[in-house]
């Protein structure tokens, strides 16, 4: 059984230029990856993450029932003939969302919460797609490694 519900939480680690664009404007770039277009977030505050992805600031988004919905809504304008899901990553075995929602092993330490796109016609290109939903500064923050989780 999968729990498809969205975290209450989503975390997005990188550097603060460009996390800054995305509290403000609500910038982010869509990357292509196994046949999709994705997003990803992780569903943990972990300091360890600002390591592994080289960065220097986390964007936490607190209504991320609303954050989706946004989401999916330019994309869908962005990319009418899209479609798109949102859904945990599993690691280690194929999951049941396809291959952009499987990771190995390996990577579980990672948590992440994965937004994905696919074509619905062959030969729609796969390139990064940067996509606006506009200010998301009601219901998100920015945060330094050192900031103490409460």
């Amino acid at each position: 059984m999968h729990d498809y519900q969205r975290p209450p939480t989503l975390y997005r680690y990188g550097e603060r230029s460009d996390l800054e664009l995305a509290l403000t404007q609500g910038q982010f770039i869509l990357h292509p990856a196994s046949n999709c277009l994705t997003l990803s977030f992780s569903k943990a505050w972990d300091r360890k993450l600002f390591d592994l992805f080289t960065a220097d600031a986390c964007l936490v988004i607190h209504n991320t029932e609303e954050f989706g919905e946004r989401i999916h809504r330019a994309v869908q304008r962005a990319l009418p003939s899209w479609a798109g899901i949102d859904g945990a990553v599993e690691y280690g075995h194929r999951a049941a969302l396809g291959a952009a929602f499987t990771k190995t092993a390996a990577e579980k330490h990672e948590r992440e919460w994965q937004f994905a796109w696919r074509a619905m016609q062959a030969n729609l290109s796969l390139n990064s797609v940067m996509i606006k939903i506009g200010s998301i500064e009601q219901f998100a923050e920015l945060r330094g490694p050192d900031y103490a989780a409460q």
